[in-house]
């Protein structure tokens, strides 16, 4: 099919694949697996000329005594945790925006899985990348899994980076 002009391509589905920016949401959590999330992001973003937002969900704390903490305390913890997050962020962005990727940040409050899932649908991701920590089926049964969950109810294809592979140790002569 030939178009003459971007605009006359966006006007048909198969034009707006290959003209359209697509939006590649990254939910990053600062682990060692991000820079591999990043990276895939990245390796999927240049071709298509995409879009790349980079999304944290910061995670109250869990108070575990009976005495609880005082609430300067907690908000001062939240108010540091933010700051951290932010400027983590910003880092990855300006990375990002060094190789010439467009990209920009969201950071949220609470449950993981919940706003991935709903930052993909309000925003019309196109995909969604994000790591996995590798845990056992044992331990995904306990706790969740963010991934499990982003697999089960995202509105778009996701990409799962697995972890990287722990190099053996070498044994001695």
């Amino acid at each position: 099919m030939l178009f003459r002009s971007k605009k006359d391509a966006q006007k048909t589905d198969i034009g707006c694949m290959f003209f359209c920016m697509k939006t590649i949401l990254t939910p990053v959590d600062f682990s060692p697996a991000t820079r591999d999330v990043v990276n895939a992001a990245v390796n999927l973003a240049r071709p298509l000329g995409a879009h790349v937002l980079l999304l944290h969900s910061l995670q109250p704390p869990v108070v575990t005594t009976d005495y609880g903490i005082g609430i300067e305390v907690l908000n001062e913890t939240l108010a540091i945790n933010e700051k951290v997050a932010i400027r983590q962020l910003e880092h990855i962005k300006a990375l990002l925006t060094a190789k010439g990727l467009v990209a920009d940040t969201i950071l949220v409050n609470g449950h993981a899985a919940t706003h991935i899932i709903e930052q993909a649908r309000d925003l019309k991701a196109d995909y969604i990348i994000l790591g996995s920590h590798g845990h056992t089926a044992f331990y995904d049964l306990l706790v969740g899994s963010t991934t499990h969950a982003v697999l089960v109810k995202s509105p778009c294809p996701v990409m799962v980076v697995p972890p990287a592979k722990k190099a053996k140790p070498t044994k001695k002569r």
